[in-house]
């Protein structure tokens, strides 16, 4: 095994072999051994046992699980420890613990206990990384660093005095002067004119509103002042250990932080995701994530974590049935992960923790969940060959962290009622349902490739992205309320669409959001509909639109705007100024006239996807399916040879291994001058989480 290779895919989990007894690890590395563990995650929280006063180490514990862990094949993701600091910091340095936005310091007792902008805590840190990446640069097991863990999860900002400096220091960075700042945050609104940067404080709790610029940008900068502690960490790392890659563990699509920006700072993207198993469209939702991961890099990822079975922190913490498990690791090898882990080995007895599942669970190895683990492990060696593959996709959904934040400002929007994730979801899950695969980019990533690509909403957009869309050379669709503000979240002069009127030959005179419980009908004609016309129901948000140039593709029905363009087209590019219940009948039009297919048929609840030459079937039905193949192959997991109409049984699938790749394992290099991306190549088996050549 190679110092940055794993052979094949990654199976494993986080590993706390400090809540036990020593005697107890043999049975643990044994064990692995038996599932096909090889991977663990260790040392995520830590600090407080390696380094138990400051300035002084205890390693000799991680060194014996580490020796053994090599001993039994089993590689390291080996964490800095840094997730939550130790009491002994917090007490002597107060100050690192965070303010909330009322003022009230919150206390040391749970975890990421710590203000991201505190010098005494990201001095520790980075003294701590040292000592980790000097101890154990050489050591065998050693296969990627893991920094941190789940960014944002518990402390996304920090309210306090040092985070005040800190936030004015950027500011300063980006506005220039405070003439800058006072033009970019509209401060001639309510009396808050600046006449110097340090009497700019956060967007602590006020009488009213606060201003949503100054909201902007205090999201801008907690999401850098955090990534600033990755990258203290990562430089350190990369000092003493060049060859060696570095992750932090991502939380799927997450509000708080600009995963393009994350990813860009990091080697291998990888994430964590706990889809509720109560919930039967939950594999739609963390579907559109595993595409995020994907894309974020323009190759493989690694899923980090996920539940065996159940989690520990829902009101109501269900269990996964049987065949879920499996099923859902397999979905995000589907979605292009080289890796299903786990949180975590040995199910916790005591914490807060001690009733989430684990691969080895309380019950020993005569449980089920242990089964399931041995089937899973079982599984992923004979799909070993599928590592490195990619997804070619046609489809592209445009997501940018900026346009987010600004769209969920609160106490200052139309309408609260609208969540960007929702506004994806829409358009993504028909995509899901039928097969077709999806790629995300940034706000001027790389289109070239793309058939159609889709822009849920683009409520900020700068006339550099309106150029961007323009150039754009298939089919456009813009979803409402997009092209509203600039990038200093400013109305653009004229109203919406601002920069994008050209491109869709109209302007939006009034937003009319629908109250709650209510319905808009909206006529579909043709093209839409062929020759006929169907009513849809739209919800929660409306437009009254002024058509220029653009062609009327649907009229409201009834009510205020009864008669008025609901669905407009110009050119190749659709603007649809409401929100319909079903976008279906308007993406199906789209993905015919663009020549998109599906990469397989299949029946209502089978998710189909593609990786290089690899079909994968999932049955995410309780009940047996038919489904049939366009071309034969081999099904990986059963070894049979496959052809013409085949059953999947319920949460069941198929892996398989068709003919030779269809055309270009990968779309394209590049995810946008601002965020370059690499491409992994398509034809290397084993899991490849070396650095990228120019961050060595």
């Amino acid at each position: 095994m190679g110092l940055n290779r794993v052979p094949g895919l990654l199976f494993g989990g986080d590993y706390n072999p400090e809540q036990w007894p020593e005697h107890v690890w043999d049975e643990d590395v044994r064990l692995m051994a038996e599932a096909g563990v090889n991977m663990a995650t260790v040392a995520v929280f830590s600090w407080s046992r390696l380094e138990p006063r400051p300035g002084e180490y205890d390693f000799g514990w991680l060194d014996r699980v580490m020796d053994l862990l090599h001993e039994h094949g089993v590689a390291a993701d080996l964490a800095t420890a840094t997730a939550t600091p130790p009491p002994w910091l917090v007490r002597e340095h107060p100050q690192t613990l965070p303010v909330d936005a009322c003022g009230t310091r919150l206390d040391f007792g749970s975890r990421q206990s710590y203000c991201p902008s505190s010098p005494a805590f990201r001095q520790a840190t980075a003294r701590l990384a040292r000592v980790m990446a000097e101890r154990y640069r050489d050591h065998p097991a050693l296969a990627m660093w893991h920094i941190g863990n789940e960014y944002a999860d518990h402390t996304l900002e920090c309210f306090c005095d040092e985070s005040a400096r800190h936030f004015r220091r950027w500011l300063r960075e980006r506005h220039g002067t405070v003439d800058g700042l006072n033009a970019a945050w509209g401060t001639s609104c309510w009396g808050q004119h600046y006449t110097a940067f340090d009497q700019v404080n956060p967007p602590r709790k006020a009488p009213g509103p606060v201003n949503p610029a100054q909201v902007l940008d205090w999201r801008r900068f907690c999401s850098d002042a955090l990534l600033e502690c990755f990258e203290l960490e990562k430089a350190v790392l990369r000092e003493v250990t060049p060859d060696v890659p570095v992750t932090t563990n991502f939380m799927s699509i997450l509000h708080g932080l600009d995963y393009w920006k994350w990813a860009a700072a990091e080697d291998v993207v990888s994430d964590d995701a706990y889809p509720d198993p109560a919930d039967p469209a939950s594999h739609v939702a963390v579907a559109l994530s595993y595409d995020l991961m994907r894309s974020l890099k323009r190759r493989p990822w690694i899923l980090l974590e996920q539940a065996s079975s159940a989690v520990s922190w829902r009101e109501v913490n269900a269990p996964k049935p049987p065949g879920m498990m499996r099923l859902h690791s397999l979905q995000a090898l589907a979605h292009g992960a080289d890796g299903a882990m786990f949180f975590q080995w040995r199910q916790a007895k005591y914490g807060p923790e001690k009733f989430h599942s684990a691969l080895l669970p309380h019950g020993g190895t005569a449980s089920r969940g242990w089964q399931d683990t041995l089937r899973l492990g079982a599984d992923l060696r004979r799909l070993a060959e599928i590592a490195g593959t990619q997804t070619r996709a046609e489809v592209a959904l445009v997501l940018g962290w900026d346009s987010w934040w600004g769209l969920e400002a609160p106490e200052s929007m139309p309408s609260n009622r609208l969540r960007l994730k929702e506004l994806m979801q829409a358009w993504y899950a028909p995509l899901h349902a039928r097969g077709v695969a999806v790629d995300l980019v940034p706000p001027l990533g790389d289109l070239s490739g793309y058939r159609v690509v889709i822009a849920p909403n683009l409520y900020m957009c700068t006339q550099e992205q309106a150029e961007w869309l323009a150039a754009f050379a298939g089919h456009l669709v813009v979803g409402p309320f997009s092209g509203v503000v600039d990038q200093d979240d400013q109305v653009h002069d004229g109203g919406a669409p601002g920069p994008l009127r050209g491109l869709l030959g109209l302007t939006v005179d009034e937003f009319w959001p629908l109250p709650d419980g209510r319905t808009q009908e909206v006529r579909l004609a043709a093209p839409i509909e062929g020759d006929g016309a169907a009513a849809v129901p739209a919800r929660t948000w409306a437009e009254w639109l002024r058509v220029g140039e653009a062609r009327v593709l649907a009229r409201y029905e009834g009510g205020d705007l009864d008669g008025q363009a609901a669905i407009t087209r110009h050119g190749d590019a659709t603007y649809l100024g409401c929100l319909l219940d079903d976008v279906t009948p308007v993406l199906t039009e789209v993905l015919a006239a663009a020549g998109v297919e599906p990469v397989a048929d299949v029946p209502e609840g089978v998710e189909a996807t593609r990786r290089g030459r690899y079909l994968f079937l999932l049955n995410h039905t309780t009940s047996p399916v038919k489904v049939d193949l366009r071309e034969p192959g081999v099904d990986l997991l059963t070894g049979r040879d496959l052809r013409g109409r085949i059953e999947i049984q319920g949460r069941d699938a198929v892996v398989l291994r068709t003919g030779p790749e269809p055309g270009a394992t990968g779309p394209r290099t590049g995810g946008g001058d601002s965020h370059p991306v690499g491409v992994h190549p398509a034809d290397v088996p084993p899991t490849d989480i070396s650095p990228t050549e120019g961050e060595r």
